[in-house]
């Protein structure tokens, strides 16, 4: 910790008009993804399954399809820049199967993901956020992630009601993954705010770190809730605790920018 405080005095930073945050492991953790369990529970709204298949027959094409994509693999998932939203991705997957369920993308994404990985808030989030508010820092959400907008936002919503994120930016919504820069460049356009103005808080290195470093923003590494591996980078602000994060920024002189 103690090298982190110098870190922030040696670079004389102040606070930030705004902080934007990644999602999952950031914001909200989840448990470990099960695609069985989500197709499972999305399977018991079908109004027809031509060929009777069960949910790891199903689950199985979908890794195959994703396999031909490359999606989802964690070594060269950031290489992947171009996000493939659920509500296109499902659709194919169910009717090339002679599968009909009775819900709409949406609807479906909702039903999957709570099923495959429920979700609850990082230790202390809230706390932050009401820090944050005190302070007169304005909040946000970019997330590189598959389902609906609308979902992603009813989720967050739901988890974190106190939250006064101003904008919830999915790769979904807007077909760039970070650590893309362009998606960066959307979310500071709809803050009005320049890169040196803003902070952005994320787990993954590669995605959130870099990408936020690239698109001009002073970024900070959460490994609270990390099952990534994690490089340490000393030139990079690294918290694990949001309580951590809160000292460092007291001990900043002055007011946001």
């Amino acid at each position: 910790m103690i090298a982190s405080f110098r870190f922030l005095e040696e670079i004389d930073m102040r606070l930030p008009q705004m902080i934007m945050f990644d999602y999952g492991q950031t914001l909200i953790t989840e448990q470990r993804f099960d695609g069985i369990k989500g197709t499972k529970a999305v399977l018991q709204y079908a109004v027809k399954n031509k060929y009777h298949l069960t949910a790891e027959q199903v689950q199985a094409k979908a890794d195959e399809i994703n396999g031909e994509f490359g999606r989802f693999d964690p070594k060269n998932r950031h290489l992947f820049q171009i996000e493939i939203p659920s509500t296109m991705f499902t659709p194919y997957l169910y009717e090339s199967q002679g599968i009909e369920i009775a819900l709409s993308n949406c609807e479906i994404d909702t039903v999957f993901w709570d099923a495959a990985a429920p979700g609850a808030p990082t230790e202390g989030i809230e706390d932050f956020l009401d820090f944050l508010k005190n302070k007169e820092i304005r909040t946000g959400v970019i997330s590189n992630i598959t389902f609906a907008p609308s979902v992603v936002a009813e989720r967050i919503h739901r988890l974190l009601p106190e939250n006064t994120f101003e904008f919830v930016i999915t790769s979904s919504n807007y077909i760039f993954r970070k650590p893309n820069k362009r998606i960066f460049e959307l979310a500071l356009e709809k803050a009005g705010l320049q890169p040196d103005q803003v902070w952005y808080i994320g787990d993954h290195y590669e995605c959130d770190i870099k990408g936020a470093q690239n698109a001009g923003m002073f970024p900070v590494w959460y490994t609270g809730a990390v099952d990534l591996p994690c490089t340490e980078d000393k030139n990079i602000l690294t918290v694990a605790g949001w309580d951590e994060l809160r000292m460092h920024m007291e001990s900043l002189h002055g007011i946001p920018f």
